[in-house]
C-alpha cells in the first residue's frame, strides 16, 4: 500500500501515515526499512495492519526523493540496481585513479598530500572497491581512491529495494 508521512515525532520514534484510502496509520521507526529517510510529506510503501489501538503500518519503506544515485559522477537509476558488494583487491602501490574526471574523495585527497615514501618497484597495496551491478547487466566498479566506500554502502543499503 502507498501513503504519505503526515506527522513524524523524531524524538519519540513514531509518526503517522495517511494511506491511499485517506486513513491515518501509526508507524514506529523500528518498522521502517530505511529510517534515515523519514521526514514529513515523504512518500512511503507499507503493509497495512491493525493493533489494539487501531490502524498501523509495518514493513515501511520511505521512497527517496531522487530516482537516481550519483557515485563518482556516474548517474545510476535506483530501480536499475540489481546488487552491490564491497571487496578488496591487491594492486600495485603506484596505481593512480584510472577514470577520467574522477570525483576526488577525501581518501584520494589525503593520499595525494600525505607525506610518504615512494613505492618500491613491485610493492602492492590493498584497495577496497565497490561493485554495483545493474539489471541491464553492466557492472560499475569504484575504488576507495574515488569514493568513500563505507558511506556509499550506507546510502545503497538505505535505498528501497
Amino acid at each position: 500500500m502507498h501513503g504519505t508521512i503526515t506527522t513524524w515525532f523524531e524524538d519519540k520514534g513514531f509518526g503517522f501515515i495517511k494511506d491511499e484510502n485517506g486513513d491515518n496509520r501509526y508507524f514506529h521507526v523500528i518498522k521502517v526499512a530505511n529510517p534515515d529517510l523519514i521526514k514529513k510529506d515523504a512518500s512511503v510503501t507499507f503493509e497495512p495492519t491493525t493493533n489494539n489501538k487501531g490502524l498501523s503500518a509495518y514493513a515501511v519503506k520511505v521512497e527517496p526523493d531522487s530516482k537516481y544515485i550519483y557515485i563518482a559522477g556516474e548517474r545510476i537509476k535506483i530501480t536499475a540496481i540489481k546488487s552491490f558488494l564491497v571487496y578488496s583487491e591487491e594492486v600495485p602501490a603506484e596505481t593512480k585513479i584510472d577514470k577520467e574526471n574522477a570525483v576526488l574523495s577525501v581518501g584520494a585527497l589525503m593520499n595525494s598530500i600525505r607525506p610518504k615514501a615512494d613505492p618500491k618497484p613491485g610493492e602492492m597495496r590493498t584497495l577496497k572497491k565497490l561493485a554495483v551491478t545493474t539489471f541491464q547487466g553492466s557492472t560499475l566498479i569504484f575504488s576507495e581512491d574515488e569514493i568513500d566506500v563505507e558511506a556509499t554502502m550506507k546510502i545503497l543499503k538505505a535505498l528501497p529495494r
